[in-house]
């Protein structure tokens, strides 16, 4: 899903991405600014079916500028279904993009708005490939749903998560983390915006359907800057902005 030649600052940068992945400069990039304006209603749209099974949670890696929460994808124990979905997308992991400021972290925008940090859970299509590798970097190979985070109450759902940290403090340090159903750091209404785009960071594949959940979840300040996770999980800088009139999103 990347490659080690990239990095969040210096000369492999957001801003130098497209030297080496030409598909940088492509039509269906990620993330965007959603102009609420421009979203469509589409009736046809199912509802989401999220269905995580706590027993499936592996393990927490340190990957250097984040951390992964990664999940048994060898079976179909945890899938999303419905929505803009037409089939079953398997749960592979989750990780937050966090910022250096409490208002800056997210990656998507909305009418121009950055949030405090951006949830990521990934998924990939397991009825039509054998593998996360096979699907990444397929058409309709990824689902991720990205939940926006706004500094509030604390949120005692994360806290299980931030306390592992403290096991994985360097890169590529694995620890076990079980028992944890994902679905608990999803706010209580499901309302999206769907969009099709790409990984935000390289390979950058255009291979992922977006699923944007309306309605924010909270951490506490002191939760955002918690001492282990803080000095490695930091926001991309945002990519150039990719003008998208009209572009073909969603609303359940």
């Amino acid at each position: 899903m990347a490659s080690p030649d990239w990095g969040y600052d210096g000369e492999n940068g957001p801003e130098h991405w497209g030297k080496l992945y030409p598909i940088a400069n492509g039509n269906n990039q990620s993330p965007i600014d959603i102009k609420t304006s421009e979203t469509k209603r589409d009736p046809s749209l199912k509802p989401l079916s999220v269905s995580y099974n706590p027993a499936t949670a592996k393990e927490i890696v340190n990957v250097g500028h984040s951390f992964h929460v990664n999940f048994e994808d060898s079976d179909n124990r945890s899938v999303l279904k419905g929505g803009p979905l037409s089939e079953s997308y398997r749960l592979r992991q989750f990780h937050f993009h966090w910022g250096i400021t409490d208002d800056c972290g997210s990656e998507h925008l909305v009418d121009g708005a950055k949030f405090s940090a951006e949830l990521h859970l990934v998924h990939w299509n397991s009825a039509k490939y054998t593998s996360f590798a096979d699907a990444a970097s397929q058409a309709d190979g990824l689902a991720l749903i990205g939940v926006l985070v706004k500094v509030g109450q604390a949120n005692p759902n994360l806290q299980k998560v931030l306390d592992a940290l403290k096991a994985v403090k360097n890169k590529n340090k694995k620890a076990p983390f079980t028992n944890f159903d994902p679905s608990v750091l999803l706010p209580p209404s499901l309302d999206y915006w769907a969009y099709s785009g790409s990984l935000t960071h390289p390979p950058l594949h255009e291979s992922v359907t977006w699923i944007i959940f309306k309605e924010t979840i909270s951490v506490s300040s002191e939760q955002l800057d918690h001492p282990e996770c803080s000095h490695k999980i930091k926001s991309p800088i945002q990519k150039p902005e990719i003008e998208k009139p009209g572009f073909n999103s969603w609303v359940k």
